[in-house]
């Protein structure tokens, strides 16, 4: 984390779930994966807002844990985060993970994509997931990718 880097953070929550991080908790998140300045909205959403949001941006008819859309990439870099907070809940207890820890990975997934990280490729996922790791180890939690599923 770099504190010259700026951020400008407009959290929104859009979501019913009743354990969800505070903005506090997001702002840290983020600012622990920046390597630029970034202004973004942070919108939690509920399954029917996800869903749509899926539908009319990926062609997806169904709701996925988190939605990047970047606007700008000048100086400083523009977009907004979509989170499913029922898609979250979901998968964070299938892979046996804490909740908290889970949105965390999450966001920083998500803010490292607004920063230009990707994982279609290999070399790409590889790259952004050791990033990941990285970071979450640094935030103490645990390592994203070494929870095995549970099914």
């Amino acid at each position: 984390m770099s504190d010259t880097n700026k951020l400008s953070l407009s959290v929104q929550y859009a979501s019913q779930a009743k354990i969800l991080p505070t903005r506090q908790q997001f702002r840290r998140w983020v600012k622990a994966a920046l390597e630029q300045d970034v202004q973004m909205a942070l919108r939690i959403v509920d399954e029917a807002e996800g869903r749509e949001l899926n539908k009319s941006y990926r062609g997806k008819d169904y709701a996925t844990n988190v939605l990047t859309f970047v606007y700008d990439d000048t100086d400083v870099l523009y977009g907004d985060v979509v989170i499913c907070a029922p898609v979250v809940a979901r998968e964070a207890k299938e892979q046996g993970k804490e909740l908290l820890a889970h949105y965390a990975h999450l966001t920083i997934h998500a803010a490292l994509h607004l920063q230009g990280y990707d994982h279609e490729k290999k070399r790409e996922a590889e790259k952004m997931e050791a990033r990941e790791t990285a970071l979450l180890l640094k935030l103490r939690y645990p390592a994203p990718y070494l929870v095995s599923e549970v099914k």
